[in-house]
């Protein structure tokens, strides 16, 4: 490990993101976050105020106002924890600075301006969406390794990508995947919003934006460009928890491959990522395995001669979103890739 502290900025530290990469990052030996931003709708408070859980063990005032030059000066790496379209407004000037980034909006997720327009609006810096990469290190840990600017996956499309990819790279998928995933209601952010009260949503499972949801085009994107020319039918759902994804793959295959050896496909193409764990043949993951954690638990089981279903289960706050975005900043600034949620 660096024998000095990496200066972290979070931006967004306000929300759930933003304070699950406050809670991963204060137990890090590598780091230490000394800058934090609101929304400039938000007051300047102290962290501790923000997330009382975090009492005594980080003072921090965070501010809806950005110090670009104290920023400069002490800050060594930026996570933005900011609305889809909002984080476009800072990265520039940040990359300008000389300061690495990485965004866990989908403002940098596509290489094609036109799909984030679609799917968005208009991108404000579309030069630079070629230099960003995507952050899933099980596929891109090479490029990830030298980035600026790192586009951190989806929650969404990190359960289903992980799901698909060793399936994707032998290129043995079939044009059409039906995509279920449940998700617990943080992955919808802390934001006022009637559906997602206590009462709308306790006790209650609804499906929502069948079809229309942006995780889709995210999907279909990088499976692209793993060489699988596929369309995706997504449909996601709200589950009464708080954390947790369960996502349900229901794909046809091109060649008749026994059980067991597609079961080989999963365990050999993973054998060596330290945060996806292969479950035994049949067996489905269960979200209360995955809880809290950084890990990607994943069942498959053929049911006739070209239908295979695959299940995954993350955490949507961890390796959907700040865990994967630490373990990012791990491999990028040459820190042992599993810190701090264990040791190899």
């Amino acid at each position: 490990m660096p024998e000095k502290k990496l200066n972290v900025a979070i931006f967004g530290i306000s929300g759930y993101a933003g304070r699950k990469l406050l809670e991963i990052l204060l137990l890090h030996q590598s780091v230490k976050v000394n800058l934090g931003f609101v929304a400039p709708d938000e007051p300047d408070l102290p962290v501790e105020q923000m997330h009382p859980r975090v009492a005594k063990t980080i003072h921090l005032n965070c501010y809806n106002k950005v110090d670009w030059r104290y920023l400069e000066d002490n800050c060594d790496i930026v996570f933005l924890a900011l609305p889809h379209v909002v984080s476009m407004s800072f990265v520039p000037q940040l990359l300008s600075l000389g300061k690495k980034v990485i965004d866990l909006s989908a403002d940098y997720r596509f290489s094609d301006p036109e799909i984030y327009g679609k799917w968005y609006q208009q991108h404000t810096s579309p030069h630079l969406l070629s230099t960003a990469v995507y952050g899933l290190p099980e596929l891109y840990r090479n490029e990830i390794r030298n980035a600026r600017l790192i586009a951190n996956p989806g929650c969404y499309p990190t359960s289903a990508i992980l799901g698909l990819l060793p399936l994707a790279k032998k290129k043995i998928l079939k044009e059409r995947i039906i995509v279920n995933s449940l998700s617990g209601f943080t992955g919808a952010g802390r934001k006022p919003d009637v559906t997602l009260l206590f009462a709308e949503g306790n006790e209650n499972s609804r499906a929502y934006k069948i079809g229309e949801h942006r995780h889709q085009p995210e999907i279909e994107h990088i499976l692209n460009k793993c060489g699988c020319d596929v369309s995706v039918v997504f449909v996601p759902h709200l589950i009464p928890i708080n954390c947790g994804m369960l996502t349900t793959m229901y794909v046809e295959i091109t060649e008749d491959i026994s059980s067991d050896d597609l079961h080989n496909i999963y365990q050999d193409f993973y054998s060596e990522e330290p945060f996806v764990r292969i479950m035994k043949y049949g067996v489905s993951p269960e979200i209360k395995n995955i809880s809290g954690t950084n890990f990607c638990d994943i069942g498959i089981k053929k049911i006739n001669k070209s239908l295979v279903v695959v299940v995954s289960a993350i955490d949507n706050l961890v390796k959907g979103a700040s865990g994967q975005a630490v373990q990012n900043m791990n491999i990028m600034m040459g820190i042992e890739e599993t810190h701090p949620f264990y040791s190899k």
